[in-house]
């Protein structure tokens, strides 16, 4: 089946998706505390994923929305309470465009905060009328030389930088990620060309530097796949002391 041509609206049908599990109490996806949906399936393959299981779309529980919405209403009450709200990650939740359309509806409905975390690569699926039901996004640019780009996540970094722009033009909040992994994504002109074009934006709340981990490394055996980091060290301090230098540069205080 796929999920993706899915559309509750021009078909009365309700949108099916593949959830491959939540988070009841997420605490970084977002401000205050997060129900956190990671939906499955991904248009990359990054080096550094640290969830390749939800790379493919076939991998997940099979849910409608009035179902997930069902289970984040249990939550609502509390969620509110902390200032916090629902956040769809992934995979990327782009990838079932429909499906977490009508989960961002539900959760507009129930007077929730909403955030979307996504690479941004399939931007364009999201139109005006998704974006309106987006309170944030949680946008991660893998690296600013396009070269770099496609070496980490097998994709084009121009789709990521057209959807960014349209989120400025939009003044829709953004928090900026940015994953600094050795060898990959570290080296200074990928962080200046993110920093700089970031800074033009306007509506850049705040960045993240967030070194690579290994906590993920595991997923890759269990999934019978090789891990294409698996020799590759966490930064220094001192790498992620000189990223975070670089985006302060361009004029943001890293909160990480």
């Amino acid at each position: 089946m796929d999920f993706m041509s899915l559309n509750s609206l021009e078909t009365g049908v309700p949108a099916k998706g593949l959830v491959h599990s939540v988070e009841t109490c997420g605490t970084v996806d977002g401000p205050g505390i997060r129900y956190i949906v990671f939906l499955s399936g991904c248009s990359l393959r990054c080096k550094y994923c640290h969830n390749p299981d939800t790379s493919f779309v076939r991998r997940g529980k099979e849910m409608t929305a009035e179902e997930v919405l069902a289970d984040i209403e249990r939550y609502a009450g509390f969620l509110k309470g902390s200032g916090g709200g629902v956040t769809l990650s992934g995979g990327d939740p782009l990838f079932q465009i429909e499906f977490s359309r009508e989960i961002l509806n539900g959760c507009k409905k129930l007077g929730l905060h909403t955030a979307l975390d996504t690479s941004g690569a399939l931007g364009a699926e999201a139109d005006e009328a998704y974006l309106s039901l987006v309170d944030l996004v949680l946008l991660d640019i893998k690296a600013g030389v396009p070269a770099s780009y496609r070496a980490t996540t097998g994709g084009d970094l121009e789709p990521t930088l057209e959807f960014a722009r349209r989120l400025g033009k939009m003044d829709k909040k953004v928090w900026l990620r940015y994953v600094l992994v050795p060898a990959l994504t570290d080296n200074e002109e990928n962080v200046k060309r993110v920093a700089e074009f970031a800074s033009a934006l306007g509506n850049i709340e705040r960045v993240d530097v967030l070194p690579f981990h290994k906590i993920g490394a595991y997923k890759w055996k269990e999934l019978g796949l090789k891990d294409p980091l698996a020799e590759t060290p966490e930064p220094t301090s001192e790498a992620v002391a000189r990223a975070k230098a670089i985006f302060s540069a361009a004029g943001f205080s890293c909160v990480k």
